[in-house]
């Protein structure tokens, strides 16, 4: 009877605490009443549902046309179309002179003789990048009311001084899709039992953009629309402030930044650390004023530049993030008592304001800081050059200078080709980047190569050094003299076709688009074969891999044929060579070492017990990269979908139930090829699919560790993501189209799989000392060496392929995404 009651009370608690008023978040003064609260506009107070998105523009654009302090524009679309706002808030008078005052503001990290003292402090804030982290976007409301509608001198004197950047949602697509389950299982008698459906989203839940990205690891890539917009908007206005809202489990209280401190990346400056600390000053005094619980430097790290509270720290900018413990529904049963989701958005409200005001105080320390910070940049940068290319890909090489103006970077052409530590760098297939420029900081972090650390643990990745992402040969210390003319408009290299033939084309692999083509060639029902060695024809040399496509027996006739080849070519910035003779130096076209290919067609498993970031990459890498279809097949309906009409089937990492193995092996046996990634290896080994066998770390015997440091020892074991050399055999089809026999692999797991005892069977093997950047335990260093990252075995008359990593990382793994594309269209072949 007891434990009714109780239960009683809570729910009665958690149910009255929603019925909130706009004035539990604002602070006590006049307003405008001239200003539209967001009640009026949405038709709830803030916190009362989860703010769609719809009605936070609607909201928006509301405030824009009612305040003189605010502007309004779009900056673009997510993938689902809904557009990416930025508000402008500051004084009417500021707005009348609003390019006066970024000019001015830039001007000064250009010059250090610029007077900075007397301009407005930029500050950026946004809200929810998770979109199941939703306490931010709701927060925004109240904030961008208060800013436009409050009458105090104190929020005058702001704006006066100050110029808001203001992005009320990082992510769209996922809080609306956050929003839509929240809403959809609110009970009227709001029940705050962790238990209830309300609290535990279905598979691939809202944390994520459509394609199943997490965002805020996107800062430095720059691969997604969501972020191409605010790096544009960064760029722009330089920032001295960016705040980024999140939230963390239930059972935590509220967390500002500084991090932990060893967990610092070394190219941060100690004033970033000791003016983020000054702040975090300004955010306990407000907390503290309403009763909140918080913590600050004991846990995060402000190590990836990926990250939006770390991204501004290497851009002369303090990064802060703020963790709210997360109410992920309307209330919850915590440890701390039941938390509301009007209390999580009081907390945010609360340290959004606590941050302006730490602008408002420090404005000149913070904006004499951003100017020293590129003072110093401009005066420590090198009178040298870094290089970067791929002599036979320049579609890739083109994607990777496509990062560094997004970010303001000056690149220049190659003057003409050259060769240094033993890579040849072509024009047109390079790209240099001056090292004596503002932002040279930033491109030091890009290509960062660190293998020793202060820290073992780390909240994300230890290492993204891009050349290695993007697969392309790279050199330092070149001299400004192989510098061509600067690159202001950056264009990718035209594709053709040499000319038209009346026998048949060939078509290289080693270009990223490439499989786009073939695709497209196959999906129009023409016929296509791969070569299995190395060729000469017409005085040019031909790798493993090259597509061959004849001419004669085709569907379409000769011109035809020529003009789609043309469009194709143009399309995917692809070169295609006409022939004239089937005769070669080397196997001649008619050679049974060309085999044919057939027509794919992919599935993927998706749902529950399926990693999400994992399956949305591979979605996005066909989808959007490559214009192919993948079907997407839940696990819920797995069981009764046909799958033999499908060529491929490819598992994320996963551990999927029983009742599928026996399916799947039907499947392979009569031709399939299955691709596994991660822990489906563990999956498919276990269910005698593929024979495996896994090396296991041994940890030496722990001494001196105290309780409190204990897990400190396991967590040093995890690969939180590093990269890794492999030597390749590039005559296997899984390496078709790498021109180096050494390959660079990203890894985040500690799946160790044993070589063959047949060499040929160890097409990609890490070499004896593979650590290329990041960190990896001594433990782990020990077992890595030797070991293998992909096999492939047959099994009836199908295959099995798996990969102990992923390959499609982020989307910025460039280098390593033709491994999948190899595994589709020549996995019958391996």
């Amino acid at each position: 009877m007891k434990k009714v009651l109780l239960l009683f009370i809570l729910v009665s608690i958690a149910t009255s605490a929603q019925k909130v008023d706009l004035s539990y978040y604002l602070p006590k003064g006049n307003y405008n009443s001239a200003i539209p609260t967001p009640k009026s506009v949405i038709g709830h107070e803030v916190g009362e549902w989860h703010i769609t998105h719809d009605k936070l523009v609607e909201y928006m654009k509301a405030l824009a046309a009612s305040s003189d302090r605010i502007s309004i524009e779009n900056r673009g679309t997510t993938f689902e179309g809904r557009p990416l706002l930025l508000l402008t808030i500051t004084s009417p008078k500021n707005h009348q002179n609003i390019e006066n005052i970024r000019n001015q503001h830039i001007a000064g990290t250009n010059n250090s003789s610029v007077d900075v003292f007397n301009n407005p402090i930029v500050v950026y804030q946004g809200f929810s990048i998770h979109g199941n982290e939703p306490s931010g976007s709701n927060a925004a409301l109240a904030v961008a009311y208060y800013l436009a509608a409050s009458k105090s001198a104190e929020v005058k004197d702001l704006l006066d001084n100050t110029v808001i950047l203001f992005d009320p949602s990082f992510n769209p697509d996922g809080l609306q899709r956050f929003a839509y389950w929240a809403n959809t299982n609110k009970s009227k008698n709001i029940n705050p039992d962790p238990n209830d459906r309300e609290y535990t989203e279905i598979w691939p839940r809202g944390r994520t953009n459509h394609y199943q990205f997490d965002m805020n690891r996107d800062w430095l890539p720059v691969q997604l629309p969501e972020s191409r917009a605010r790096i544009a908007s960064f760029h722009k206005w330089l920032p001295n402030i960016l705040t980024d809202h999140h939230e963390m489990g239930s059972n935590s209280s509220f967390f500002f930044q500084p991090g932990i401190p060893s967990r610092t990346n070394p190219l941060t400056p100690q004033m970033n650390q000791d003016l983020t600390k000054e702040i975090a000053t300004y955010h306990a005094k407000a907390l503290d004023k309403i009763g909140s619980l918080y913590y600050s430097e004991e846990s995060f790290d402000d190590f990836y530049y990926g990250k939006g509270s770390t991204f501004p720290d290497i851009n002369g900018s303090i990064g802060i993030l703020f963790e709210q413990g997360s109410s992920r529904g309307h209330a919850q049963e915590t440890v701390n008592g039941i938390l509301t989701f009007p209390f999580t958005i009081r907390n945010q409200f609360t340290a959004a304001l606590s941050t302006l005001e730490a602008a408002r105080k420090m404005r000149t320390k913070l904006l004499k800081y951003q100017q020293d910070f590129y003072k110093e940049s401009r005066n420590t940068g090198s009178k040298k050059a870094i290089v970067f290319g791929d002599e036979k890909d320049a579609a890739k090489t083109y994607h990777l200078a496509e990062v560094l103006k997004r970010h303001q970077v000056k690149i220049h052409e190659v003057k003409s080709d050259f060769t240094q530590n033993g890579k040849t760098f072509k024009k047109g297939y390079s790209y240099i980047v001056p090292m004596n420029q503002k932002n040279q900081r930033l491109v030091k972090a890009m290509f960062d190569v660190r293998t020793t650390f202060k820290d073992s643990l780390f909240y994300d990745v230890s290492a993204w050094t891009f050349n290695l992402a993007f697969g392309v040969d790279y050199a330092d210390n070149v001299s400004l003299s192989k510098a061509g003319g600067e690159i202001t408009d950056l264009k990718m290299k035209t594709g053709s076709v040499s000319f038209r033939s009346d026998y048949g084309y060939l078509m290289p692999w080693n270009e990223y688009y490439t499989p786009k083509v073939l695709n497209a060639v196959l999906q129009k029902g023409i016929r296509a074969k791969v070569s299995m060695k190395n060729f000469k024809n017409g005085g040019n040399s031909y790798e493993y891999g090259t597509i061959f496509i004849p001419v004669q027996h085709q569907k379409l006739n000769a011109g035809d044929l020529y003009q789609f080849l043309e469009k194709l070519a143009k399309e995917s910035h692809v070169s295609i060579t006409g022939v004239s003779t089937g005769l070669n130096d080397g196997i001649d076209l008619g050679s049974n070492n060309f085999r044919a290919l057939t027509k794919p067609k992919v599935a993927m498993l998706v749902g529950d017990g399926i990693a999400g970031n994992d399956s949305g990459e591979i979605w996005h890498l066909f989808d959007q990269r490559f214009d192919m279809h993948i079907t997407r097949i839940d696990t819920r309906y797995f069981s009764r979908v046909d799958i033999s009409k499908y060529t491929h089937i490819i598992i994320p990492s996963s551990s999927l139930e029983k009742s599928a193995v026996e399916k799947i092996k039907t499947w392979v046996r009569n031709g399939g090829v299955l691709v596994g990634y991660k822990n489906t290896a563990r999956w498919l080994s276990s269910n005698k699919m593929i024979s495996l066998q896994f090396d296991k770390t041994k940890i030496d015997t722990i001494k001196g560790v105290s309780f409190e440091n204990r897990s400190l020892q396991s967590g040093a074991q995890y690969i939180g993501g590093a990269i890794f050399e492999a030597k390749i055999d590039r005559s296997h089809p899984i390496n078709f189209g790498y021109k180096n026999d050494k390959i660079a692999l990203f890894r985040n797991s500690t799946l160790f799989i044993k070589a063959d005892k047949r060499s040929y069977n160890n097409p990609i093997q890490y070499t004896s000392s593979p650590l290329l950047s990041g960190y990896i335990s001594k433990e782990n260093a020990k077992v890595i060496k030797n070991t293998v990252p992909f096999k492939v075995q047959r099994m009836g008359r199908g295959r099995v392929v798996v990969f102990t990593d992923n390959t499609n990382f982020r989307a910025f793994w460039y280098g390593t995404n033709k491994l999948l594309m190899n595994a589709i269209f020549f996995g019958d072949k391996m």
